[in-house]
């Protein structure tokens, strides 16, 4: 795939489709680190860490952080 640099105001912009954009996980407004390294431009999604928040909705909201937790039967050495 080819893209053209093209004028954007003041700056230059090239148009990324939509495909590549769905590919790499990257939507409209999400920022992009911008690294050059021998001369290839690379567009980096940052690490972020998730919220409380975010991480509770990946489970339906349930933490379940009160009480213990059953890890099950010892294994090993272990002593309970």
């Amino acid at each position: 795939m080819q893209a053209q640099v093209k004028a954007w105001g003041n700056s230059q912009g090239i148009r990324i489709p939509k495909e590549v954009l769905q590919e790499a996980a990257v939507s409209v407004d999400d920022v992009l680190d911008v690294k050059v390294s021998n001369g290839m431009i690379m567009l980096v999604k940052p690490f972020r860490h998730k919220s409380l928040e975010e991480r509770a909705a990946e489970y339906g909201g349930q933490l379940h952080l009160d009480g213990e937790f059953d890890w099950g039967e010892p294994v090993g050495r272990e002593i309970w």
